[in-house]
């Protein structure tokens, strides 16, 4: 087992390529908000938003290379964050209702 932790060195290309990313992402958020979807507007604007959340963590926060342990943990947190707003979701929807 190697218990050396070699540094990772994410290139400038592969930088750049995210940040232009991130900014096409930006582009189609804006682009997006000035179409009436109906009730797709809210879904597909969470859509991107976690899009560009996935790629600054994994290429700006350097998930993609930690271990197992940090990964797992990550996802619960987000998977029980998810869990917590999709109760508000339902709480505010049925809210008026009673």
């Amino acid at each position: 087992m190697n218990t050396q932790e070699s540094p990772h060195i994410i290139s400038y290309k592969l930088l750049g390529t995210v940040l232009a990313a991130l900014l096409v992402l930006t582009g189609v958020t804006v682009a997006v908000s000035q179409v009436d979807l109906g009730v797709f507007n809210v879904p597909l604007a969470l859509f991107i938003a976690s899009t560009k959340a996935t790629l600054v963590l994994l290429f700006f926060m350097h998930m993609k290379y930690e271990g197992k342990v940090i990964v797992v943990s990550f996802v619960s947190a987000v998977i029980f964050l998810g869990i917590l707003i999709s109760l508000m979701f339902f709480d505010v929807s049925f809210r008026y209702f009673s």
